[in-house]
């Protein structure tokens, strides 16, 4: 049977790229994410029996909970979860964060991961045969840090604490983790990367960006692996953007 697969943030940029590639590679997949129209739009070429529209709230238990049942209602099972939901406020000082611009950030990037986390692990842990695969969306804020992003650098670098609770409790189901850290994917979030972003050392300067379809084709290798082998963590990025090195 084809794999079954969960992608959130499904609806733009890297999640809308990763469930085309999943649905061409013969997954069935299940869109999550707030916009219905955007939901709609990545599943507009996609034959009918390959694809789930699930308007999602990743911040909301109920609403992961409810997705979680729809996708074990229509196809029985879930092989994969591509936990890609996130957002950002605009670069803000430390001393000008406010609670409000955290728990935005905090809530959706790090609690909706883990809120999806723990659903898929409960599906996966019960279903035959047993297990499946979850993919963690880090970012490269996971590794180093840009400046006047203490939410986002934070949520991230805590997504990969995350990633190695779920890769440790999941062996003995059969529920193997990884971690994608993705640097200037050109999606609409990167739009501002060409006009120049703020640098560690205080400068402004442009940074490059690579096709998304990239990080599609890393994702599609990482779920396609059989569950007695991982990818625990892999970066991709565009070559000469300043992360080696950084600062």
């Amino acid at each position: 049977m084809a794999p079954v697969s969960v992608v959130t943030g499904a609806g733009s940029g890297v999640g809308r790229a990763v469930a085309r590639t999943l649905i061409e590679a013969g997954h069935r997949v299940a869109l999550a994410g707030r916009r219905v129209d955007g939901l709609l739009e990545t599943a507009a070429d996609a034959p009918a029996e390959t694809v789930l529209v699930v308007p999602t709230d990743v911040t909301v238990e109920a609403s992961v909970d409810a997705l979680f049942d729809a996708v074990r209602d229509r196809w029985g099972r879930v092989d994969v979860l591509f936990n890609n939901a996130g957002t950002n406020v605009p670069a803000t000082p430390l001393e000008d964060f406010t609670v409000e611009q955290w728990s935005k950030v905090v809530d959706t990037n790090l609690t909706g991961s883990f809120l999806c986390a723990r659903a898929a692990f409960r599906v996966m842990r019960e279903q035959t045969p047993q297990g499946g695969r979850i993919v963690n969306n880090g970012s490269i804020s996971a590794q180093t840090p840009r400046p006047n992003a203490i939410a986002y650098n934070a949520s991230k670098h805590a997504i990969t604490g995350l990633t190695k609770s779920i890769s440790l409790e999941g062996r003995r189901h059969r529920i193997a983790c990884g971690q994608i850290d993705i640097g200037n994917a050109a999606t609409s979030m990167t739009d501002r990367m060409s006009d120049g972003v703020l640098q560690a050392d205080g400068s402004i300067a442009a940074e490059p960006t690579m096709d998304v379809t990239h990080v599609a084709d890393a994702v599609r290798y990482m779920v396609g692996l059989p569950l007695d082998a991982n990818v625990p963590f892999m970066t991709v990025m565009a070559t000469t953007m300043p992360l080696i090195g950084r600062g």
